[in-house]
């Protein structure tokens, strides 16, 4: 599942963290037909994900390891004049703005407005003429920087895994001014090392810049690869989200396409007949995700084969489900069942006897399962008493939402037949009150009762991946013939991409 989620530098990673982009990928010539996941991100997403850009060019400038700048020039009458610049740092940086595009077909165009910053280190220099030999001192300096930073940003792919280029990178300089300890030196001496010195900084300072900036890019997208492949993982249960098509750019969007392959211990699945288009797609909300029927069906079918189908149910959730009702027949009934033990001293157990069958409809998802349920009673020192079994047939159309962080899974249709009914009360199973009972129990509480249990379970998963940090905004879940679409919009945690860069860099 794809559902928390992708470089705008850095913050781009969010996105890309699901992309395996084109040059060195192949892929079959009907390459949607194997696609189980979507993801687009659209503009709006974009705009707000480019707030988070200046710290990650920030940490670049911070984090660069700036080689020493060495030199010599021969001059009339002072003879051969050498130099070594050591020890540059970044010492105050500030960003005036930050602006991003989404090149059709192209690529990711950040541009950086007003980089002003301030680099200190060692000037070391001295010169030799013919007539006297002078030997070398060294002062400290000052550079003071005003940057404009151009990045077009283009999604690689090397070994199944996206590998961000962002080495179109481009720095114009307004403004290099070499200040020398205080300008106690002369004059003379400032303006030569500035003419010196200008024009092999820029090249220093572009080349350092923007390797770091490629190395944080590399850096961020391998953190939040290993993010997003934690993410669709449960124990033995992964999903496959290797691309299955070059990912899209477009004006108003960033879309990539995955297998969303189920694998569990050696068994796997195969989609060959995905009916995904993007026109099923819009633009108006900032993220989207496109998940085909099956691969939830899979994931379902994996969790049945893991054992993760079974729930107990005792004390006082046993007692909602038996009392929903406070009528002449349920307490009869219960009383006949639970021989008037109490529901401390009981329980319940439920669990899916075959594979989950799930279709998406646009009524919800209706899901198909044989489904067994088994009620004992503990009694001290001895083996536990069934007092019930059941085996059912229930067919269940659920309609999910997602709000204040929590997963809500409602049943809206429900059907059960029962196939096989065993019970202390009624050997004979022919007393009808019990079976009456029993099966609107069963509509009533006890398909509400597994689905949110089921649904507190996967956000209780989806929590331990992180998801609760981002701010999700509006989500809708959307079922289809076929497909279900999850698009929201969201907000970005910032403190996620600070604590990255304060461990990182």
């Amino acid at each position: 599942m794809c559902w928390a989620g992708r470089i705008m530098l850095g913050a781009f990673s969010i996105f890309l963290g699901l992309v395996h982009a084109a040059a060195a990928c192949e892929f079959g010539p009907f390459p949607y037909r194997g696609t189980g996941i979507v993801c687009r991100m659209t503009e709006p997403a974009a705009l707000l994900l480019n707030k988070e850009v200046a710290q990650v060019i920030q940490a670049a400038f911070r984090n660069a390891k700036f080689p020493n700048v060495t030199g010599e020039r021969s001059l009339r009458l002072l003879g051969r004049v050498a130099y070594t610049l050591s020890h540059i740092q970044v010492n105050d940086l500030s960003i005036e703005r930050s602006e991003v595009e989404l090149k059709e077909d192209s690529a990711i165009h950040i541009s950086i407005r007003n980089v002003t910053a301030l680099f200190k280190g060692s000037l070391t220099y001295g010169y030799a003429g013919a007539w006297f030999l002078q030997l070398f001192h060294s002062v400290d300096f000052e550079i003071e920087s005003s940057i404009d930073l151009q990045l077009n940003i283009n999604l690689m792919c090397q070994k199944d895994k996206v590998a961000p280029d962002a080495s179109d990178c481009y720095l114009t300089f307004h403004k290099l001014t070499l200040h020398l300890q205080g300008d106690k030196e002369p004059g003379w001496l400032k303006q030569l090392f500035t003419d010196f010195i200008s024009f092999t900084l820029k090249l220093v300072l572009k080349r350092e810049v923007c390797k770091e900036i490629n190395a944080v890019a590399q850096m961020l997208t391998n953190y939040v690869i290993d993010l997003a492949a934690n993410f669709v993982q449960d124990k033995d249960i992964i999903v496959d989200i290797s691309l299955t098509s070059d990912p899209v750019i477009k004006a108003r969007y960033i879309e990539s396409h995955h297998k969303g392959i189920v694998l569990y211990k050696n068994n796997s699945s195969v989609l060959s007949d995905s009916v995904f288009s993007p026109s099923l797609l819009t633009e108006s909300r900032m993220l989207y995700f496109w998940l085909s029927e099956h691969s939830l069906s899979s994931l379902a079918a994996a969790a049945f084969l893991d054992g993760q189908l079974l729930l107990h149910l005792r004390g006082e959730k046993l007692q909602e489900l038996f009392e929903m009702e406070d009528t002449e027949v349920q307490r009869k009934a219960v009383q006949r069942i639970f021989q008037g033990t109490s529901y401390n001293d009981s329980v319940a157990k439920v669990w899916s006897l075959t594979q989950p069958q799930i279709s998406f409809q646009p009524e919800g998802t209706v899901v198909r399962s044989s489904v067994a349920v088994e009620v004992s009673i503990l009694l001290a020192g001895e083996e536990p008493l069934v007092a019930l079994y059941m085996e059912k047939e229930i067919t269940a159309t659920i309609q999910a939402t997602y709000a204040e962080k929590k997963l809500i899974l409602q049943p809206v249709d429900s059907r059960a037949e029962i196939k096989v009914f065993k019970c202390t009360a009624d050997p004979s199973g022919e007393d009808p009150s019990i079976q009456s009972f029993l099966q609107n129990m069963i509509l009533v509480a006890g398909i509400p009762e597994v689905t949110s249990s089921i649904g507190s379970a996967l956000t209780s998963l989806m929590n331990s991946k992180r998801l609760d940090l981002f701010d999700i905004i509006n989500p809708e879940i959307i079922t289809r013939q076929g497909y279900v679409i999850v698009q929201l919009d969201f907000g970005f945690p910032n403190h996620l991409l600070l604590n990255f860069l304060e461990k990182s860099l």
